[in-house]
């Protein structure tokens, strides 16, 4: 067994010092071995594949899954939803408009329906009036007109046991990163027996394929999850159910809590920020609202993230996409230079992304893989840990 080098341990002592007054930080292990897969690494910002590689495939797919995992990202992404018989599967809108081909299929003409969702009547079809088998039925398709359109109708829509098999089938550890997505609409339409609610059906799948222990324990390592939700009563709910590490999502600051009607203010205050991260490993924001833009060159930063690491939370924004009209000025259309202000300058802890091999490749070539010092990166991944939840307890 390799010994750690002499650099590491004057670094140790330092960590040490820090730990007591600047902000806890998190393990920043490097390569570990589980068997014969690769382990999850965690020594940089996590790479978050957003409903997979959708920048090149129809998201929420079988394959555009397997590219973000073939492209390297630390974990992928879903929004989970439950249909008529109440499966949980894997889609994003609550409707089947926009990425679906659910206007070619006549015999469903009858199934338009208009809801409230968050306040807002929306007129479509709705994923919780079809069942399973015909949600099957469907194909997907690309949501942007601009992006790649030869893979539409090739895939069908998965469940959330499906995606859940292609992070436990992948060659290496890759982490899971689901939501609860519109639990309140969910709970409403789709009813399960015995009085349960979708945030417990949510649980016991994740419990039912090994899903469990808190950030950075040895469990948690072997398979990687965070709960992610826009809805603080759900994750609040779970909390007793699975010590699973949980991301409170933060929408624009015109929008308020789907769940608690609560706005962006009062969620980002830090008498809220110290009553939710009692429940919360992080929190997810929409890039915008932690860097404003004016005529589309970002302004002086917010100091959420400054905040939130106060608090030991981590920051994971969403979402980074290449189109040139998701681009700042700032970053003269090219975004390496995106990435590289959100990790160096902002210091964020994941990024939620459609690219997950740029984002990969420029973490690469910026901050490559760890590959000689194993043992001494983990006695420091235990280490600060330990800083961690001590002064949790302070």
């Amino acid at each position: 067994m390799a010994s750690p080098s002499r650099s590491v341990f004057p670094f140790i002592f330092m960590l040490l010092l820090v730990g007591c007054s600047a902000r806890p930080l998190y393990p920043l292990p490097s390569r570990r071995h589980n068997g014969n897969r690769q382990p999850l690494q965690t020594f940089r910002p996590y790479n978050i594949a957003h409903r997979g590689s959708n920048g090149e495939i129809p998201e929420e797919t079988t394959a555009a899954y397997k590219r973000a995992i073939e492209e390297g990202t630390d974990f992928i992404e879903t929004d989970i939803l439950a249909s008529k018989d109440g499966v949980l599967i894997s889609f994003h809108d609550v409707c089947l408009d926009d990425t679906t081909d659910i206007a070619e299929h006549l015999e469903f003409v009858n199934r338009k329906r208009t809801y409230e969702v968050q306040g807002l009547n929306l007129t479509g079809y709705f994923v919780v009036d079809f069942t399973l088998k015909e949600l099957k039925s469907l194909r997907v398709k690309q949501r942007y007109h601009f992006r790649d359109q030869q893979y539409n109708g090739k895939f069908s829509i998965i469940t959330f046991e499906e995606f859940i098999s292609i992070a436990l089938d992948a060659n290496r550890v890759v982490g899971i990163y689901p939501e609860m997505k519109n639990p309140v609409f969910i709970n409403q339409r789709v009813k399960w027996p015995g009085g349960k609610k979708f945030e417990d059906k949510f649980v016991e799948t994740l419990k039912k394929y090994g899903y469990r222990g808190s950030y950075m324990s040895k469990e948690w390592l072997k398979q990687p999850a965070f709960i992610q939700s826009f809805a603080p009563t759900s994750l609040i709910h779970i909390s007793n159910q699975s010590d699973l590490p949980k991301i409170l999502l933060i929408d624009d600051i015109t929008m308020p809590t789907q769940d608690t009607n609560q706005s962006y203010w009062e969620i980002t205050s830090d008498k809220y920020l110290d009553f939710i991260e009692e429940y919360i490993v992080g929190i997810g924001p929409w890039k915008d609202t932690l860097v404003t833009a004016s005529h589309n060159y970002l302004q002086k930063p917010t100091d959420l993230v400054s905040r939130a690491h106060a608090r030991n939370l981590q920051v994971h924004p969403y979402t980074f996409r290449n189109e040139n009209q998701y681009l700042h000025f700032n970053f003269s259309q090219d975004p390496y230079k995106e990435f590289d202000y959100w990790i160096n300058e902002i210091g964020v802890d994941g990024l939620f992304t459609d690219f997950t091999g740029s984002l990969h490749q420029f973490q690469e070539w910026t901050s490559p893989s760890s590959t000689g010092e194993e043992d001494a990166n983990k006695l420091l991944d235990k280490i600060v840990f330990m800083i961690s939840k001590f002064k949790r307890k302070l």
